[in-house]
């Protein structure tokens, strides 16, 4: 049974975020809470790779030129079977020292720069070009390298266990991309690698991006603090955003998630902004970006040109997000600590949809396109709802009872007779204890009243009024709900408006 809620200040929308200006933490604090970058890369790309087509040879023309070139597949041997399409692999690098002391102070980007890796990212684009699928790795997951030369000592290593993200630290792009082609039997194709400086720039060049919370999030580490609604964010304010891993109790697994959601929010901005159709606006976000970029030498302005025009009807619906199943969130191994262990069979199931160039979750036949929906607090089936006809309008509690359960309720399917049958306005009647969800419901019925009566209980009382139109579909703001295995199209988690 959902547990009573606190009362929480109204939804502000459109309000833009406030930055606190104070500084964060001892040097301590600082350390732990290292940024998690690999989305910036996954975005930036996005951007490059579906404008191309739209603008042509050139614009594209030179673009590649600052790109700093490694070579990731020197020497690799008894390396996966080629599948359909084409796998990128994306690491996130720290970077800090490339910023300025306010910019620093800003974002709460105190401490040392390290040589390491934030996030990796496993993207994989369909042989038709209609689809993206993004899977999530996480930095801790448990790792085996390869036997290897270590790039700071020079010592030659057997192989041996660690964390994914010390794979990076002890070889570099190579050693990164023998590890995960091992643990994922997926052959990559390109590697890209970006540090966070040019992901600020990236967002401030296409004007900011749209980022909708349902409920406030702060945290303290990295100076976010959201209001419920809808912000356009900064580079630095969207820094901050993916950066951020104590807003709730899912930490590394909750910064993913919003890693993912920030990525299709920039799709969208990308393919519904206009970026993608002016060539001056589209050739600064790229330059942006493309300067200072790590990619293999088979990278290049030609590629993305060959990519984006086969993908120039991409959406965020035609993208899907995951996370690598785990089975062990906190699995400890002598001299390496607490790491995340994978669940073998789920994840091979997972890696082996990208081998065959199938959807991470397939689409059920017959099954509807989903409507745009509203982001709400609570999930729509952990409310209980009871519908009331408050007018002489025959049916009406019937239709408001179907609409809501379409939409997720947890309706009684019994809706009844008000006591009064003159009702103009619908009303939404509730417990104060449960005024999170009377909210969420509240937002599926625009218009309606919102009235707290003491002692109600937590289920929630709708009074349909004569100005009843429709029920606007609503969806959780989290719609992970299934967990770390859950998969998600980009339009799940990017903002909509009421009433779309």
């Amino acid at each position: 049974m959902p547990q009573p809620h606190r009362p929480t200040r109204p939804a502000r929308p459109q309000q833009s975020q406030r930055t606190s200006r104070r500084g964060g933490g001892g040097p301590a604090r600082r350390r732990r809470d290292k940024p998690r970058w690999g989305v910036r890369l996954a975005a930036g790309v996005s951007i490059v790779v579906l404008g191309s087509g739209a603008v042509g040879h050139a614009v594209m023309t030179g673009l590649d030129t600052g790109i700093e070139r490694v070579d990731p597949f020197k020497d690799m041997k008894n390396r996966p079977q080629a599948g359909h399409g084409v796998n990128f692999l994306l690491v996130g690098t720290d970077g800090r020292e490339k910023i300025t002391p306010e910019e620093k102070r800003e974002y709460r980007l105190g401490g040392a720069p390290c040589h390491c890796t934030d996030t990796i990212m496993l993207v994989h684009l369909s042989a038709d070009r209609e689809r993206a699928s993004v899977i999530s790795l996480p930095r801790d997951s448990y790792a085996e390298v390869p036997a290897h030369r270590d790039l700071t000592t020079g010592k030659d290593h057997k192989a041996h266990g660690v964390k994914l993200n010390a794979a990076y630290a002890e070889g570099g792009p190579n050693l990164t991309v023998r590890t995960v082609e091992n643990m994922t039997r997926v052959k990559i194709d390109h590697y890209l690698e970006v540090d966070f400086t040019s992901f600020m720039r990236t967002v401030d060049a296409m004007g900011g991006v749209d980022i909708c919370t349902a409920k406030a999030m702060r945290d303290a580490n990295t100076g976010l603090d959201l209001l419920p609604g809808t912000h356009r964010l900064t580079g630095g304010q969207a820094l901050q955003y993916v950066r951020s891993r104590h807003v709730d109790g899912a930490s590394d697994l909750g910064r993913m998630q919003r890693q993912q959601r920030f990525v299709a929010a920039l799709i969208k901005q990308a393919t519904g902004g206009g970026v993608l159709l002016n060539p001056v606006k589209f050739k600064e976000v790229s330059s942006t970006l493309l300067g200072s970029v790590r990619a293999d030498e088979g990278f290049g302005s030609e590629q993305m040109l060959a990519l984006g025009q086969a993908m120039r009807e991409f959406t965020p619906s035609s993208s899907e997000f995951a996370s690598v199943p785990i089975g062990d969130p906190s699995y400890s191994v002598k001299g390496i600590g607490s790491t995340v262990k994978w669940d073998q069979a789920k994840a091979a199931k997972l890696f082996d949809s990208v081998r065959r160039d199938q959807p991470l979750q397939p689409v059920r036949p017959g099954r509807p396109a989903r409507q745009p929906a509203v982001a709400v607090d609570v999930p729509p089936a952990q409310i209980r709802v009871q519908v009331e006809n408050g007018t002489r309008i025959d049916g009406l509690g019937g239709r408001v009872d179907e609409g809501l359960r379409a939409t997720g309720f947890d309706t009684t399917r019994a809706p009844g007779n008000g006591a009064s049958r003159e009702v103009k306005r619908t009303v939404v009647s509730y417990d104060p204890r449960w005024d999170r969800s009377a909210r969420t419901v509240s937002t599926a019925l625009p218009g309606s009243e919102l009235r707290a009566v003491a002692g109600q209980g937590r289920t929630v009382l709708v009074i349909a009024g004569a100005d009843y139109m429709k029920v606007v579909p609503v969806r959780a703001e989290d719609p992970y709900q299934g967990g770390a295995t859950a998969v998600v199209t980009g339009d799940q988690v990017v903002c909509a408006k009421p009433g779309q």
